[in-house]
């Protein structure tokens, strides 16, 4: 069954995602602040709490929400590449929790996965060792079952693996001045204002899909920038959105880094898709002084329903993300697109890499309303099992994975490895899928060629999963054991 007709076939009235307008128009314009930077480069530690707190998003009510260190989301990690850095995860919530290290090339003892969990009133404490070039990671909680709720109530942050050299490369560094690290999120409220966190039948199948937009949780924020080049680090922390980002007035984004690293040189984009998981840095000219808003489409799934959902019509056109406002009385420091990253663009070869074929597959049918055991969420027929090793890859070796999708998009993501989008469908894949990727969204095909550095043991196996964190708590991941 192809995607256009699986779709089609479901019944409209159950359809009620994403109906209602997006509220971020509506509120007061205010400031938006970066996460609190907690630096490792000279101390060597952090230390990371995962509590409850309350904050306010929408009027008056105060939001039930967890965070580390702080009430909703986490600080900004900054960790040296290089050199180990020792960290402590206290648990003080009632439930069983992870942290996982999304994009660190690390072992899988200290990935951070659902095999190493932390109870309550427990400390958690890996020390990673890292040694892979500078990127833009995140964490967040990676609890089988419970993924998709606890990083909606708050179980994420951002990590900077740092080498030091980006004044050489001429890149804006000024944390929360020309170097804004943006995480992206959508959620939906109760009219009590708290989260909605009750999924129902097509959240379980396409996603939750929120009504407002969250920029560093914030509702309703504008960022101000100096009148210079400013770098966006964008994270779509999002359960299931996909984002279409432009500006409003046209004006290019120079995208400089991927997931796992700088490009060689800057690629000029005009929109920039960007998946939950993935990670983009972007420069953006704001010279001219003039006041720009970054804009999405719609998520593109919804999309394909085509049609009206739950009687009203599907939302279309563009929306708001985060508007801009330029400041002339703040510091320029960087006015020159750089020529030259430092980084490179992958150029493997798979001829002789072990091939594999790995399909994310969908429930069908009715059997998703009445919860069936053989229409559930899988990769190769397989639902994940924590007692199930789905393979095992040899350290050190090359391997080519085709990833197919049919009913939808998926973003797939590997652990304790980077790969080469080697094409998508047959072709060459898109621009911003040329450089070092962890995370790739999967419409139709996509080759990937992985080397596997790290190890991983039976005990502490590495995943692939979709990145929509209800299908990957529904069953759509497996893992593997590097050795």
């Amino acid at each position: 069954m192809k995607r256009r007709t699986f779709l089609g076939s479901l019944s409209a009235s159950a359809f009620l995602v994403g109906t209602s307008s997006f509220s971020l128009g509506q509120a007061a314009v205010k400031r938006l602040t970066m996460q609190p930077l907690l630096d490792a480069r000279s101390a060597g530690q952090v230390r990371l709490e995962a509590l409850k707190g309350q904050t306010g998003f929408v009027g008056s009510s105060g939001t039930n929400t967890w965070g580390f260190n702080q009430p909703f989301l986490g600080p900004t990690l900054r960790m040296p590449t290089g050199r180990s850095t020792q960290v402590d995860v206290y648990n003080s919530l009632d439930e069983t929790i992870s942290v996982h290290w999304h994009g660190l090339l690390v072992p899988g003892v200290v990935d951070g996965g659902p095999h190493q969990p932390i109870a309550p009133g427990k400390t958690w404490s890996p020390e990673l060792a890292i040694t892979q070039p500078a990127a833009t990671a995140w964490y967040h909680s990676h609890a089988h079952g419970a993924t998709a709720r606890q990083v909606q109530l708050g179980l994420a942050g951002v990590l900077q693996i740092d080498d030091g050299q980006d004044d050489a490369r001429g890149l804006p560094s000024e944390y929360g001045v020309d170097d804004l690290t943006l995480v992206l999120q959508d959620r939906r409220f109760t009219r009590g204002g708290d989260f909605d966190l009750s999924p129902s039948m097509p959240d379980r199948m396409m996603g939750f899909l929120g009504d407002t937009i969250l920029i560093n949780g914030q509702v309703g924020s504008s960022a101000v920038v100096p009148k210079g080049l400013v770098r966006l680090r964008l994270l779509n922390g999002s359960n299931a959105r996909i984002y279409t980002l432009a500006l409003s007035d046209d004006r290019p984004m120079h995208l400089v880094a991927t997931d796992s690293g700088y490009l060689d040189k800057p690629i000029q984009l005009s929109k920039l898709l960007i998946s939950p998981g993935e990670r983009f840095e972007v420069l953006v000219d704001f010279s001219n002084e003039r006041d720009v808003t970054l804009t999405s489409e719609h998520n593109p799934n919804i999309g394909m329903m085509g049609g009206m959902m739950g009687g009203q019509r599907q939302q279309s056109g563009r929306f708001t993300v985060l508007p801009f406002t330029v400041d002339t009385t703040l510091p320029v420091r960087i006015t020159k697109l750089p020529d030259d990253l430092g980084g490179t663009r992958p150029n493997g070869n798979a001829a002789n890499a072990n091939w594999r074929r790995l399909s994310l597959d969908m429930p069908m049918g009715m059997g998703m309303m009445f919860g069936r055991s053989d229409s559930m969420f899988s990769i190769n027929g397989d639902a994940f099992a924590m007692d199930r090793i789905n393979f095992r890859v040899t350290q050190g070796a090359f391997e080519r994975w085709t990833v197919s999708a049919d009913m939808m998009m998926h973003p797939f993501h590997v652990h304790g490895a980077k790969f080469q989008v080697l094409s998508e469908n047959g072709r060459a894949p898109r621009p911003q899928n040329t450089g070092w990727k962890d995370t790739v969204l999967v419409n139709g095909a996509v080759d990937l060629l992985i080397r596997f550095d790290q190890p991983a043991p039976a005990n502490a196996p590495y995943m692939y999963h979709c990145h929509i964190l209800e299908h990957e708590d529904a069953g759509m991941m497996g893992q593997f054991t590097v050795g």
